[in-house]
Protein backbone atom coordinates (compact mmCIF):
# COMPACT_ATOMS: atom_id res chain seq x y z
CA UNK A 1 0.00 0.00 0.00
CA UNK A 2 1.61 3.50 -0.39
CA UNK A 3 2.16 6.15 2.28
CA UNK A 4 -1.02 7.07 2.12
CA UNK A 5 -3.20 6.20 4.76
CA UNK A 6 -6.89 7.70 6.25
CA UNK A 7 -7.00 10.64 8.50
CA UNK A 8 -7.54 10.49 11.91
CA UNK A 9 -10.96 11.94 11.27
CA UNK A 10 -11.62 8.48 9.58
CA UNK A 11 -9.78 5.96 12.06
CA UNK A 12 -11.57 7.49 14.73
CA UNK A 13 -14.77 6.41 13.32
CA UNK A 14 -15.69 3.13 14.98
CA UNK A 15 -14.36 0.02 13.70
CA UNK A 16 -15.94 -2.37 11.67
CA UNK A 17 -16.27 -6.15 12.73
CA UNK A 18 -14.92 -7.77 9.89
CA UNK A 19 -15.82 -11.59 9.12
CA UNK A 20 -12.66 -11.47 6.82
CA UNK A 21 -8.88 -11.77 7.92
CA UNK A 22 -7.19 -9.21 6.42
CA UNK A 23 -9.90 -6.58 5.95
CA UNK A 24 -10.89 -3.62 8.43
CA UNK A 25 -13.07 -0.88 8.28
CA UNK A 26 -14.49 2.23 9.96
CA UNK A 27 -17.78 3.09 9.35
CA UNK A 28 -19.68 6.24 9.85
CA UNK A 29 -23.27 5.54 10.98
CA UNK A 30 -26.47 7.31 9.71
CA UNK A 31 -30.17 6.95 10.41
CA UNK A 32 -30.34 4.83 7.58
CA UNK A 33 -27.01 3.64 5.88
CA UNK A 34 -23.32 3.00 6.72
CA UNK A 35 -20.47 3.89 4.76
CA UNK A 36 -17.50 1.97 5.44
CA UNK A 37 -14.02 2.89 5.20
CA UNK A 38 -12.09 -0.23 4.20
CA UNK A 39 -8.42 -1.27 3.96
CA UNK A 40 -7.93 -4.61 2.54
CA UNK A 41 -4.75 -6.90 2.40
CA UNK A 42 -4.62 -9.28 -1.06
CA UNK A 43 -6.42 -11.72 0.69
CA UNK A 44 -8.04 -13.66 -2.28
CA UNK A 45 -11.52 -14.26 -2.92
CA UNK A 46 -14.78 -12.85 -0.86
CA UNK A 47 -17.53 -15.49 -1.80
CA UNK A 48 -20.93 -14.54 -4.00
CA UNK A 49 -23.54 -12.68 -1.51
CA UNK A 50 -26.24 -10.00 -1.39
CA UNK A 51 -27.47 -7.49 0.62
CA UNK A 52 -28.98 -3.74 -0.27
CA UNK A 53 -27.98 -1.65 -2.62
CA UNK A 54 -23.70 -0.56 -2.74
CA UNK A 55 -21.86 1.96 -4.18
CA UNK A 56 -18.08 2.05 -3.59
CA UNK A 57 -15.45 3.94 -4.89
CA UNK A 58 -11.75 2.67 -5.14
CA UNK A 59 -9.41 4.80 -3.34
CA UNK A 60 -6.27 3.01 -3.95
CA UNK A 61 -5.69 -0.47 -5.15
CA UNK A 62 -6.67 -3.26 -7.55
CA UNK A 63 -9.71 -5.20 -7.20
CA UNK A 64 -12.14 -7.90 -9.30
CA UNK A 65 -15.53 -7.40 -8.88
CA UNK A 66 -18.07 -9.41 -10.45
CA UNK A 67 -21.67 -8.48 -10.27
CA UNK A 68 -23.97 -10.23 -11.18
CA UNK A 69 -22.92 -12.13 -14.56
CA UNK A 70 -20.07 -9.25 -15.09
CA UNK A 71 -16.82 -9.16 -13.91
CA UNK A 72 -14.38 -5.80 -14.68
CA UNK A 73 -11.20 -5.12 -13.12
CA UNK A 74 -11.24 -1.75 -10.99
CA UNK A 75 -8.24 0.48 -10.39
CA UNK A 76 -7.43 3.58 -8.46
CA UNK A 77 -10.37 6.21 -9.35
CA UNK A 78 -12.81 3.69 -10.49
CA UNK A 79 -16.14 3.55 -8.80
CA UNK A 80 -19.30 0.62 -9.00
CA UNK A 81 -22.76 0.71 -8.13
CA UNK A 82 -24.38 -3.21 -6.69
CA UNK A 83 -28.13 -2.67 -7.03
CA UNK A 84 -30.53 -4.63 -3.93
CA UNK A 85 -30.19 -8.30 -4.23
CA UNK A 86 -27.58 -8.77 -7.19
CA UNK A 87 -25.38 -11.49 -6.10
CA UNK A 88 -21.61 -10.18 -6.31
CA UNK A 89 -18.26 -11.52 -5.32
CA UNK A 90 -14.97 -10.24 -5.31
CA UNK A 91 -10.79 -10.96 -5.58
CA UNK A 92 -8.36 -9.07 -4.24
CA UNK A 93 -4.98 -9.54 -5.47
CA UNK A 94 -3.13 -6.59 -4.42
CA UNK A 95 -3.68 -4.19 -1.20
CA UNK A 96 -6.71 -2.15 -1.46
CA UNK A 97 -8.67 0.95 0.24
CA UNK A 98 -12.07 1.35 -1.01
CA UNK A 99 -14.78 3.67 0.34
CA UNK A 100 -18.44 1.72 0.29
CA UNK A 101 -22.20 3.26 0.91
CA UNK A 102 -24.42 0.97 2.14
CA UNK A 103 -27.99 1.75 1.95
CA UNK A 104 -28.53 0.26 4.83
CA UNK A 105 -28.20 1.16 8.57
CA UNK A 106 -26.91 -2.16 9.92
CA UNK A 107 -24.73 -3.37 7.31
CA UNK A 108 -21.74 -3.79 9.92
CA UNK A 109 -21.83 -4.18 13.41
CA UNK A 110 -18.96 -1.93 15.07
CA UNK A 111 -16.39 -2.50 18.03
Amino acid sequence: MSTEVYPDCIKNLPRAKMPFPGVQAWIAQGADFQVGFFEIEPIGVVTPHSHSAQYGFVIEGEMLLTIGDTTKLYKKGDSYFIPEGVIHSAEFKTQCRVMDFFAEPKRYETE
